[in-house]
């Protein structure tokens, strides 16, 4: 499956595209949408930084609340550096920006694994008030440990993640963050990440608050089930997606046996492999103790048949 849709909203705020050069639009007020600054994946007529800066001048920027860092010119070829820079440059202009997306990039602009990426934490560094943050896009994707005071939500979307960004994430200092989902996809587009790597995250001390963990779109999505079945970080969430990946029998049964999940307010499990047998335990232990269980996109292949599962994203 290939990311066919943009954003629709951001912090809550639905999304605007802010328009181009030669196009004549009334424009919303700046703190009511979440700006989208995009410009032709294939032969622009403009830079991003040049969209941006008309962005700047069109806008009262100190009341922009949510930014989406859309299409670059060149995103299979060259890295956000330049949008970075841009961002970076105005940070004193943008003092109420609480949420920001980079690489809201669709796959008729770029499949998600072609698109180039780059050292992304110094966004966190220019903005301490910001409180959402997401990138798309694993190859050369740099994520060293970063402290951020206020980041209540942290999303990282790739078809494989390399384990340097896992390993990263899991020594950051984030004390508010609340919401973390982690897309680990497949070995053939980078992932390199193993269940030791996010032996930080399982442990729940290093993010106390989370109570929202996505660990999915991964190809080891049975080993991750197995490590939460025991994992301390599980007590203290709300919600648990393992959805997208390759989940079967052995990582359900494992979920099942492990410790209690009926505290949890939704299980996401969407595109799985498990069999029909499996599923309908999985609802009458948790769906019948007023969990919900999102087992939409269930596929029947055997455990033997891993060949044949495939995660919802990856190339």
């Amino acid at each position: 499956m290939t990311i066919s849709g943009h954003l629709q909203e951001l912090y809550g705020l639905p999304a605007f595209d802010f328009p181009a050069a030669d196009a004549k639009a009334e424009l919303p007020a700046p703190a009511s949408v979440a700006w989208r600054i995009a410009v032709e994946a294939y032969e622009a007529e403009e830079r991003w930084e040049e969209a941006f800066a008309r962005f700047t001048e069109a806008v009262d920027t100190t009341e922009v609340r949510a930014l989406i860092v859309g299409s670059w010119s060149d995103a299979y070829e060259s890295g956000p550096e330049p949008v970075i820079e841009a961002l970076v440059a105005v940070r004193d202009r943008l003092p109420a920006l609480r949420a920001l997306f980079l690489a809201d990039i669709v796959g008729e602009e770029c499949e998600i694994s072609w698109i180039i990426q780059g050292l992304v934490t110094p966004l966190l560094d220019a903005f301490p008030e910001l409180l959402e943050f997401g990138v798309r896009g694993g190859q050369e994707l740099r994520f060293p440990a970063v402290r951020h005071e206020r980041l209540r939500s942290l999303t990282i979307e790739t078809g494989g993640l390399n384990a340097a960004v896992v390993r990263g994430v899991g020594a950051s200092e984030l004390p508010a963050l609340e919401h973390l989902d982690l897309w680990l996809g497949v070995s053939e587009y980078g992932a390199t990440t193993e269940v030791a790597d996010l032996a930080p995250i399982l442990a729940g001390s290093r993010f106390p608050g989370l109570r929202h963990l996505a660990l999915r779109n991964s190809e080891i999505q049975d080993e991750i089930a197995i490590a939460l079945a025991g994992a301390p970080v599980v007590a203290g969430l709300e919600v648990l997606d393992l959805s997208m990946g390759t989940l079967g029998d052995e990582g359900a049964e494992a979920l099942l046996a492990g410790q209690p999940l009926t505290h949890l307010k939704k299980l996401d499990l969407h595109h799985n492999y498990m069999s029909k047998a499996l599923r309908e335990r999985v609802l009458a232990t948790l769906g019948a103790a007023g969990v919900e269980v999102d087992l939409e996109e269930s596929e029947d292949v055997d455990d033997d048949d891993e060949d044949f599962r495939y995660t919802a994203v990856s190339e």
